[in-house]
């Protein structure tokens, strides 16, 4: 773990004390070295249990693909902001790397916790860089009302939380993951352990975030700046998800019952969500919203407590993660060239840049799950485990994949088919940076169908 640990931390003096012309290359060489290392956590995924232990810090089968999806974003994120950011003075640009730096400490940390309030610590500590991104470098002038929702949405989720956590460490005497398998089950028959069981989990849904708690996400991915809006969709609502797969079995007898109007909700927003980006101007307000309607799917997978829906869970997790940070650099690119994130406003792109227009294409057809790539996997396996949880949920899960291929086929053709407009006169051309960044995402996605057990979790 210190491998990966110690450079993220040697990262801040090379951003500090580097030459001004050498801070992006020297940051995106180190970064990326950090994000080869911790491919050989790799090695352990095969086995069930934890490995590479010491009393705080761990990986399994679980946690090591988030892991090595966080680190290998950094250097993705510098790649994405350089050109955006070369106009700004240099202390601003070293703050910036070094916050997008200390996101990748905080997660690390959050992913590899085996004691739930390290976890619980972490997870709180992610908020505050990613709201110093939101509200100074966001474009528009609405980025202190984006960060204002982000911090109360998260913030209120997870008080509950941290009284739930007391009270579990109050009646077991630990929270540490590994020990908690072996205590007693916990008598939960109580009002008060009904309420204790939501206080768990609504710091999770809010994050993930469920609909109905998903107000913030749009709003700050519209408002962050291209890192902040890559992080928040690949890593940070991944927290969520990896805290209710963590939390789910410590929960068991209850869940039962209690998790049915989550599962509703969860399935009912894949359409609701799936039907609002029918109807979106806004490129990255389009791409926030599909999120929200993809981590419907995992909230329900993980719900129901399957191995496959676990399973499921897990892999569209990652998959959606790449996917979703792809088509946001993408929108990215767009809008440095245009100044716009209208989609009517900025169309026909594909005579322009057609090269681009391949990558916006692949993104697409990952972002609705075309087979073989790891999104239908995941997807399949959270429909198949709920069809099995009751037949009548295929015709919310069906609607749902019917209304992604919708909403992602016009996407497609609104930016990149049809007339370019008068105004775009002049374009600069696709920079090899920026292909290379396109690379990197998608590359990924394809090795990963070739060798799917690395990210099965538990059941492999």
């Amino acid at each position: 773990m210190l491998k990966v640990l110690l450079p993220t931390l040697m990262l801040f003096p090379t951003i500090w004390l580097a030459p001004p012309k050498w801070l992006w290359p020297s940051s995106l060489a180190h970064s990326l070295i950090i994000a080869l290392v911790s491919l050989h956590w790799l090695m352990h995924t095969s086995e069930t249990g934890w490995s590479l232990m010491n009393p705080l810090m761990a990986t399994d089968p679980l946690s090591t693909p988030l892991l090595i999806l966080s680190c290998w974003l950094l250097p993705l994120m510098i790649l994405a902001s350089q050109n955006h950011m070369a106009c700004e003075p240099l202390n601003r640009q070293q703050t910036y790397i070094s916050l997008l730096t200390s996101l990748q400490f905080f997660l690390i940390l959050a992913f590899s916790a085996t004691e739930i309030f390290m976890f619980y610590v972490m997870f709180e500590a992610t908020l505050i860089p990613t709201l110093i991104l939101i509200t100074r470098w966001g474009n528009q002038a609405e980025r202190l009302n984006a960060g204002t929702y982000f911090l109360f949405y998260t913030l209120a989720g997870s008080l509950p939380l941290l009284v739930a956590l007391l009270l579990l460490q109050n009646e077991t005497g630990t929270l540490s993951l590994l020990m908690l398998q072996y205590t007693k089950p916990l008598l939960m028959t109580t009002w008060s352990s009904k309420i204790w069981w939501a206080g768990c989990l609504l710091a999770f849904l809010v994050k993930m975030p469920l609909y109905g708690l998903h107000l913030w996400l749009p709003k700050a991915h519209v408002e962050a700046p291209i890192a902040g809006s890559m992080v928040l969709a690949a890593v940070l609502l991944k927290l969520g998800g990896y805290g209710m797969m963590r939390m789910m079995l410590l929960l068991d007898p209850l869940s039962k019952e209690l998790a049915y109007p989550f599962i509703v909700l969860a399935l009912w927003g894949v359409i609701m969500t799936g039907s609002i980006c029918l109807r979106q101007t806004d490129l990255k307000s389009l791409i926030a919203y599909s999120s929200v309607s993809h981590m419907g799917l995992v909230a329900g997978g993980i719900l129901i407590q399957t191995p496959w829906g676990f399973t499921g869970a897990l892999v569209l997790m990652i998959a959606h993660g790449l996917a979703s940070s792809a088509l946001f650099c993408l929108a990215n690119t767009n809008y440095e060239r245009t100044h716009s994130r209208t989609m009517v406003l900025a169309r026909g792109m594909q005579t322009v840049l057609p090269l681009a227009a391949t990558w916006w294409f692949i993104s697409n057809l990952a972002n609705l799950a075309l087979p073989p790539l790891p999104n239908l996997m995941g997807e399949l396996m959270i429909i198949t485990s709920l069809f099995n949880w009751s037949p009548w949920t295929l015709i919310l899960t069906g609607m749902g994949t019917l209304i992604t291929a919708g909403y992602s086929l016009y996407m497609f053709l609104m930016t990149q088919r049809g007339p370019l407009p008068a105004h775009i006169i002049t374009l600069n051309p696709s920079h090899t940076r920026e292909h290379l960044l396109m690379t990197l995402h998608i590359l990924p996605l394809l090795l990963l169908v070739t060798k799917p057990e690395l990210m099965w979790g538990w059941c492999a």
